[in-house]
């Protein structure tokens, strides 16, 4: 099954204005959030579907803003955790009158899929958003109401999503699951009256657009001709707020749940380096591009020096590119082969690497190495993350423990012994890990309000038990 983590829009002029340029600039925004495929819905019309990034198809954007011309649009940019990348799994999807972009993961898709006749849907040619638009477009010709709908399909359908919808009656939808596992922001661009809602607040800056709040979970939101009109869905009140968002996957300058991602960013090195104050530091540098706020933070609580120590080559076809998410192994090895170290300002020096993440070792290992050949006296890494120890089932891309840095193969170890045997894996002198306590008074909101699943092996927030399955399995590879 193909299931994402991703980045919606969903565009309504009230004024008439063609919305389709605007959607381009948004996706690009979100270009961080996924970097496989993109595209873009409007009523009436066969979705158009491009592999790669926006910006591959520059030369096109003429020709797409006026042949979609239009007042309401939804877009996509993928990311896939299951599934081959391909056009055929790229977004916005169609089922009859509706067309439907998601950012999530439905973990009990083949369920859902056995209520639509889904004996035909198997693993890898599939996607969690086809089955979950065929079971909505069933209920709403039952029902008749698109919240009514959703009200009965989020008690069948377990998960983390954010949908953007499209009917061809020129009405955009936008709901929030009733947990927020995933981020939703709702803006409004004064000059033409447009609304716009989408995965993060960078979008809306880039369009220049005013964040009004955010979709609050278990709220749709309808845009037409009417105007904006919103609904619940769901009474849920905990919250699971993706925790991995604050660290790395969200932009710097986007704002969700109420905080500012670049000042939370900072907030974390320095609580880092309360729980971590190497004091024979000689110097702090970030792995880029993520971690940077963070070793600002570290550096400027500890009082050593802060550098960019490594750089990214911008100018080769892989390094500008995010490693974690691209979707296969080789690729993200050749990301961070430019991942280039600077040799006068690291060499003889106790190094302290701040990262936001560990997941499977290979970023970590290739610049341990990168750096003692650059003639760093001492190399200690510090993650702004907790230990990944289990897969995500709420739309990040660890699948399978075997592929993780932490994977023991059965053996039981305590904390100390797995980041004993990460830190040897990965050739630094000293590791730390954060902790989720630290993370979450770092970032300002309740432990009990984020998801920290793929750290603790607790899956209740999604309501599952999950049977863990191998990358081959998972992605068809």
């Amino acid at each position: 099954m193909v299931k994402e983590n991703c980045g919606v829009v969903g565009i309504f002029s009230l004024s008439g204005t063609n919305v389709i340029p605007m959607v381009i600039d948004a996706l690009r925004a979100l270009q961080h959030r996924g970097q496989e495929a993109w595209g873009l819905a409007i009523p009436n019309k066969t979705p158009l579907k491009r592999l790669g990034l926006v910006s591959a198809a520059s030369s096109e954007f003429k020709t797409i803003t006026e042949e979609y011309a239009s007042p309401s649009v939804i877009g996509h940019v993928r990311y896939s955790t299951m599934g081959r990348s391909s056009l055929e799994n790229a977004q916005p999807l169609k089922v009859k009158d509706l067309c439907i972009a998601h950012n999530g993961t439905i973990a009990n898709v083949q369920e859902l899929s056995n209520l639509v006749g889904g004996c035909s849907f198997t693993p890898q040619n599939s996607s969690d958003t086809l089955v979950a638009a065929q079971r909505l477009v069933m209920l709403i010709s039952e029902n008749g109401q698109m919240g009514k709908a959703l009200s009965i399909l989020k008690n069948e359908m377990v998960g983390s999503y954010c949908f953007t919808f499209i009917t061809d009656d020129n009405s955009v939808y936008a709901a929030r699951d009733p947990k927020g596992f995933r981020p939703m922001v709702l803006g409004h661009k004064k000059v033409d009256n447009t609304y716009i809602i989408a995965s993060e607040s960078s979008a809306l800056s880039a369009v220049g657009a005013e964040l009004q709040r955010n979709v609050n979970p278990g709220e749709l939101i309808k845009l037409s001709k009417n105007g904006l009109e919103t609904e619940r869905f769901s009474d849920e009140t905990t919250r699971a707020h993706c925790s991995f968002e604050f660290t790395y996957f969200a932009h710097p300058s986007s704002k969700m749940e109420g905080t500012n991602i670049y000042v939370a960013r900072k907030n974390i090195g320095k609580f880092l380096a309360r729980k971590f104050p190497i004091k024979d530091a000689d110097l702090v540098i970030p792995v880029p591009d993520s971690a940077r706020p963070a070793a600002l933070g570290y550096a400027q609580e500890l009082g050593v020096q802060f550098d960019e120590g490594l750089l990214k080559d911008r100018y080769s076809k892989k390094g500008p590119l995010r490693s974690f998410i691209e979707p296969h192994q080789s690729d993200r090895i050749e990301i961070n082969r430019w991942i280039i170290p600077i040799k006068e300002i690291i060499e003889g020096k106790h190094v302290v690497v701040i990262d936001d993440s560990l997941v499977r070792g290979t970023s970590s290992k290739a610049i341990i190495k990168a750096l003692r050949r650059s003639g760093a006296k001492k190399i200690s890494m510090v993650i702004t993350y907790p230990p990944i120890k289990f897969p995500c089932y709420a739309g990040i891309d660890f699948p399978s423990q075997e592929e993780l840095a932490t994977f023991s193969d059965g053996k039981e170890m305590t904390p100390e012994q797995t980041t004993e045997m990460v830190r040897q894996n990965i050739g630094a002198d000293f590791l730390g890990y954060n902790d989720a306590e630290n993370l979450a008074a770092a970032v300002g909101i309740p432990k009990d309000s984020m998801c920290f699943t793929c750290s603790t092996g607790n899956y209740d927030s999604l309501g599952i038990k999950p049977e863990f399955r191998s990358r081959k399995e998972m992605k068809g590879e």
